[in-house]
């Protein structure tokens, strides 16, 4: 019934494209000034590896005028950045656990539509490869070029479709997406190869945001290194033993794995404070626990740690825009597409290598288990404390 349904729904959509195409008056050139739209519904992780896009594209096209459009909650991840020169926001279904009416999700695709059409846009490229919704905006938008990937059912709605090559890393992704949008509007592609050198990702914390980790540091009575362990993450089959953290953070905090003894702060969202108090139960030494801060406040104390740890999450991609180490921990997500953007030497991958039972290989890309299969796919719990040791003691560059 709901496939049915969105069936229905898509042809309407496409017919009523058609009609406001034949009704909109022919636009003007632009000359060299083009307005460009960028969609991206994501979360933390996502939207920092689409950062590079932003700047490389202010540099290929400099007199642009660039919008992004992301969701509310994850606005302040490229609200501050210099290459962006307006932000809106938009409740995009599907990314919000909420229950939703079926209609829901097509009301608000023809009201965003009308929205956008106001903007006047040249260009715009839908980010996320399987988001038809955001292809179907831009269509109904009127939107003269609009740039995506070639997966149904978004695909017709584009004018410019790309293929999409299963294993290549997001932010590749991203700019092989820029790139494709340049050449729409006449102006030169992004330079290849596309290295995190050449791409970083970007987000800088404020002053305030640096001054306010001071303080918190201070009144925990820190003064020597840290290290930071975000153990959470959005999907519970990608969390790791909370035991095992508590093993690993002993060890850095008593200097046996780094030269000198670290504070072990632990991070976190707010419903994720229950599993930062196991770990710090099962630890020797007290460390501490910082949950609910902003992401700017994030980034500031990413910025002064010596080492992050964690699973595969937004944190770790947030202390690579930092160049600051990680150590990250993989199972069913495969690392060759959300694995660290940046220096190699600096952010290491420890990968599971045990295949669950149920799963037709490793890495299986599934995060959709219901909470009682959990049990049944533990590739990420397999992973031993000893390897991700050896992964921290492998030498790497000082932080500084």
């Amino acid at each position: 019934m709901k496939s049915l349904l969105r069936t229905t729904l898509l042809t309407l959509i496409r017919i009523i494209g058609a009609l406001q195409a034949k009704k909109a008056p022919i636009r003007t050139q632009r000359g060299n000034a083009p307005r460009i739209l960028l969609i991206r519904p994501d979360h933390l992780g996502d939207l920092i590896l689409t950062t590079p896009i932003l700047q490389a594209l202010k540099l290929q096209s400099p007199d642009a005028s660039i919008t992004m459009m992301t969701g509310p909650w994850s606005s302040e991840v490229v609200a501050r950045h210099p290459a962006l020169d307006q932000l809106l926001t938009c409740p995009f279904p599907g990314f919000q656990r909420a229950p939703q009416n079926a209609l829901a999700p097509y009301i608000l695709l023809f009201r965003m539509a009308q929205q956008l059409r106001r903007g006047h846009y040249d260009l715009a490229i839908n980010l996320r490869p399987d988001f038809w919704w955001g292809a179907a905006l831009l269509y109904l938008a009127g939107i003269p070029q609009r740039v995506g990937y070639a997966i149904q059912p978004g695909a017709p709605f584009l004018t410019r479709s790309l293929p999409f090559l299963a294993t290549e890393h997001a932010t590749i992704s991203n700019l092989r997406l820029a790139s494709a949008g340049l050449q729409e509007l006449g102006d030169t592609p992004l330079e290849e190869p596309y290295t995190p050198a050449q791409y970083p990702l970007y987000f800088k914390p404020t002053a305030d945001e640096q001054a306010w980790v001071d303080k918190q540091l201070q009144d925990a009575g820190i003064e020597d290194s840290i290290v930071v362990i975000h153990a959470g993450t959005g999907g519970a089959v990608k969390l790791w033993r909370t035991e095992a953290w508590a093993h690993v953070a002993d060890k850095l905090a008593t200097a046996e794995i780094l030269p000198r003894p670290a504070s072990i702060v632990l991070t976190g969202s707010s419903h994720e404070r229950s599993m930062l108090e196991l770990i710090a139960q099962d630890m020797k030494q007290q460390p501490t626990l910082l949950t609910n801060t902003t992401v700017g406040q994030l980034a500031a104390l990413l910025t002064r740690a010596e080492l992050v740890l964690g699973v595969d999450n937004g944190p770790l991609h947030m202390a690579a825009a930092q160049d600051t180490p990680s150590i990250r921990i993989f199972g069913p997500t495969d690392p060759r597409i959300f694995g660290p953007w940046g220096e190699k030497e600096r952010h290491k991958v420890v990968a599971a290598t045990q295949r669950c039972a149920s799963c037709p290989a490793i890495p299986c890309g599934r995060l959709d288990f219901r909470p009682e299969e959990i049990p049944e796919h533990p590739c990420v719990r397999n992973i031993t404390e000893q390897q991700v040791v050896q992964a921290i003691t492998t030498p790497t560059r000082s932080h500084g």
